[in-house]
């Protein structure tokens, strides 16, 4: 009888359960959008409880188009967009509000505080993060502050702070009735307040930011047992994989050796780099991550470089501006000019992340002129995911003297020819892509399925890669050179919009 592993892949825009067969290849899916909330300018929420009913049915669905049983899941692992946290009651089961998300920026104030006081290199000596609104602990914080009953609860340690891993593993394995209140390393080593060095939460952290230990759950590797999932299929299943989805995509991608990286393409757009057993610290402006950890295992560094809007870009035209009806037809009106037309279009929406971290910065189009037209400032959005990039490759370089030959990408937007023939160009370097591009929920399959013996080893999932598309540059340098160049100036006047 043959076996699969199941992800459950919970992102920033939808939900999804993939099922995989041991040769890594997909055998069905099943996928719900979630709303995006926007109650005022910079911040976003989620449902969680809406997040929780779309996970279960996805797994209920998938399943049942496979037309399996419970018993034929050797394992399910869990994939989440990172950041995004709540907070919610241990008895009643219910979150105080909606989840904040990674994208949110209504913290500015709070970290602006933390900078002047504190300094950054006293949380990068920790955390190896900036302070930023990205994170979960300024979240927290605010959250504290504006809800009295939290503070209550929390006297009562009746308050659980969960990413939305946490969050579904808990309700998944039994929520009030037992549900395990866990979260893996590299979901924890993006709160703020795990110091990744000594692998351990730190006590300084919460009492700076107030927040109370007891909340918090308890750290495990990335591929380990966790725990079964119950009532949600006609058995249990076990859990037995965890990672953020940017680890679970360079788990995907098999970059288990130092200096192998990867760029995923999503909503916002990640470039992780493995650096091994030792961390990098970045002075240019990356963060230093855990990549992920193998029960009993080491745990595996990177530097990442963080991108808030790629794939949001388009859909911002699709959406707000209407200048397209799906996100697939921006490569075709993109693709209808030759050139940018000289326009530049900097998504700074939520501030820039990597390599900048300018939570003052706002999104501009410049270059504007009286030739342009919707096809290029289409141009243009495509354009800026892939000068992102080269900043933050740039930055990556600088950190590791690591100079990458190729690059493996994946996402949603590397189906996009024209975006990665022009990300080959910038970057002057090879972009492959692999056959399965979904490997961010690939990445947390591998990482369940090797912790119940699925898999045998990493190197047996290292033989699953296989290649799909290769781009090579095509660009003079004097043209690269040229785009670049006014891509910074771009930069520059993005910055400074907000006090």
């Amino acid at each position: 009888m043959e076996k699969y592993v199941a992800a459950l892949d919970q992102g920033t825009t939808s939900t999804r359960c993939i099922l995989f067969n041991h040769d890594g290849e997909i055998v069905t899916f099943s996928q719900r959008e979630h709303r995006q909330i926007y109650p005022q300018p910079g911040w976003v929420e989620h449902d969680p409880m809406e997040i929780l009913e779309s996970s279960i049915a996805v797994i209920r669905e998938a399943v049942q188009k496979a037309g399996i049983k419970s018993y034929q899941l050797s394992a399910i692992g869990i994939t989440n967009q990172r950041e995004t946290c709540l907070l919610w009651n241990k008895k009643t089961g219910l979150p105080y509000g909606n989840a904040l998300v990674w994208q949110d920026i209504r913290t500015d104030r709070i970290c602006n505080e933390l900078v002047q006081v504190h300094g950054e290199e006293f949380f990068r000596k920790k955390t190896g993060l900036p302070v930023a609104t990205y994170f979960s602990a300024p979240k927290i914080q605010w959250l504290f502050s504006h809800n009295p009953q939290i503070l209550n609860d929390a006297a009562r340690s009746e308050v659980l702070f969960g990413t939305m891993d946490t969050w579904l593993i808990w309700n998944l394995t039994g929520g009030v009735n037992g549900g395990l209140h866990i979260t893996d390393i590299t979901n924890a080593s993006r709160t703020m307040l795990y110091n990744i060095f000594t692998q351990l939460w730190d006590d300084e952290l919460f009492k700076l930011f107030g927040i109370p230990y007891d909340m918090m759950p308890e750290v495990r590797p990335s591929s380990q047992y966790y725990g079964d999932m119950v009532g949600v299929l006609d058995g249990p299943v076990a859990i037995s994989g965890a990672l953020g989805d940017q680890q679970a995509a360079l788990f995907g991608q098999t970059a288990f050796n130092p200096g192998q990286a990867k760029n995923t393409y999503g909503t916002g757009c990640f470039l992780l780099l493995n650096t091994g057993e030792n961390p990098v610290i970045s002075n240019h402006g990356l963060l230093t991550t855990i990549g992920y950890q193998i029960e009993d295992e080491p745990v595996i560094y990177c530097l990442e470089g963080s991108v808030a809007i790629a794939g949001a870009l388009v859909q911002w035209l699709r959406d707000n501006l209407h200048f397209i009806k799906t996100a697939a037809d921006i490569e075709t009106l993109a693709a209808s000019v030759p050139d940018n037309g000289g326009v530049y279009f900097v998504p700074a929406f939520s501030g820039l992340f990597a390599p900048y971290w300018r939570n003052d910065a706002r999104g501009i189009v410049a270059g504007l002129t009286r030739f342009a037209t919707s096809a290029h400032i289409a141009r243009a959005a495509l354009e800026a995911t892939a000068f992102q990039t080269r900043d933050v490759l740039d930055a990556m370089f600088a950190d590791s003297k690591v100079k990458l030959h190729s690059l493996a990408v994946d996402g949603g937007m590397v189906r996009n020819n024209l975006l990665m023939q022009f990300q080959s160009d910038i970057l002057n370097i090879p972009i492959i892509r692999p056959i399965i591009t979904e490997t961010t929920a690939l990445g947390a399959a591998y990482a369940a399925g090797l912790a119940m013996g699925y898999w045998e080893s990493m190197l047996e999932l290292s033989e699953k890669w296989k290649k799909d598309v290769e781009w090579t540059p095509l660009m003079e340098d004097s043209t690269r050179d040229m785009l670049y160049k006014n891509w910074k100036k771009a930069i520059d006047h993005s910055m400074n919009w907000e006090a």
